[in-house]
């Protein structure tokens, strides 16, 4: 599956710093790998959204929409019940977010570094959707003058809802690389993504991404991620009482026998004893 540049492989007329793109879809994506060159709202209509960053897994259905910041994710989409997935996005420069915190006199705030926001969509939030896909029907010319208003619009309104943070993020640059790489391995130590998954969350090669590792945590990623995902294992068989049968998928292994074997590996007795225990 090839990686998705946004703009870039939109089929738009012309790049823009502000540019509204409606996205609909009778087939299901699974972790496509995105390159977002411009931050984004992602307004869903049709379906449910799962987007995975450096820092952080956010699934939303149409009763949210997303703010996104520039650089690498993994994106799935599922269909509806009717089998099919609508979102309207609205894609805009830093220098645009720039411009519009200048103009409020915003101070700067320190804020922590995090990539995607989800907020709850409200009759305000409708009605604007409605009004971007109108826009788009436009002449460019006039798409290009009403989306200066437009992108102003929902950000003074989630900020005066929401509060500004999300702003501060977007708008923060990325800290040290190496910080940022520890980040990411340790915000998905129970997600099922693969080795080359996390390498393009991280912008490496899948070489470059194990030295890196190897480095960091003084073992390989195979070794790191299993000794996570049985010891939550171990965590819900004892502190949950929950059953073997409940939690293998759940930490990350495909099927019930792979999961007792490597648990009694590691911890010298079965799933089931430390389950009655």
């Amino acid at each position: 599956m090839r990686t998705i540049h946004i703009p870039e492989d939109l089929k738009l007329e012309k790049a823009q710093p502000i540019q509204v793109y409606e996205h609909r879809s009778a087939k299901a994506v699974e972790r496509q790998q995105i390159i977002l060159n411009q931050n984004a709202f992602s307004f869903l209509t049709d379906g449910t959204k799962e987007v995975v960053t450096t820092n952080s897994t956010i699934a939303i259905n149409p009763t949210q929409f997303l703010v996104m910041k520039s650089g690498h994710c993994l994106m799935t989409e599922r269909l509806s019940r009717g089998k099919s997935y609508r979102s309207v996005m609205l894609i805009f420069s830093s220098e645009v977010l720039l411009q519009f915190i200048r103009k409020l006199r915003l101070p700067k705030k320190a804020t922590a570094e995090q990539s995607v926001f989800a907020f709850a969509t409200d009759a305000f939030v409708q009605n604007f959707v409605e009004s971007l896909i109108n826009i788009s029907k436009l002449s460019q010319p006039i798409q290009s003058k009403l989306l200066e208003v437009k992108v102003e619009e929902i950000m003074l309104y989630i900020s005066e809802v929401y509060g500004a943070d999300f702003l501060y993020a977007l708008a923060a640059n990325s800290d040290h690389a190496t910080q940022k790489f520890i980040r990411t391995v340790e915000s998905n130590q129970l997600s099922k993504l693969t080795i080359k998954e996390l390498a393009f969350l991280c912008n490496m090669s899948v070489s470059t991404f194990k030295r890196e590792f190897s480095k960091q945590f003084a073992t390989s990623p195979i070794k790191w991620f299993q000794h996570k995902r049985l010891a939550y294992a171990h965590h819900l068989l004892q502190q949950e009482h929950r059953k073997p049968s409940e939690v293998y998928y759940e930490v990350g292994y495909e099927n019930l026998s792979s999961f007792i074997q490597a648990y009694k590996q590691r911890y010298k007795t079965t799933p089931r004893q430390h389950h009655k225990s």
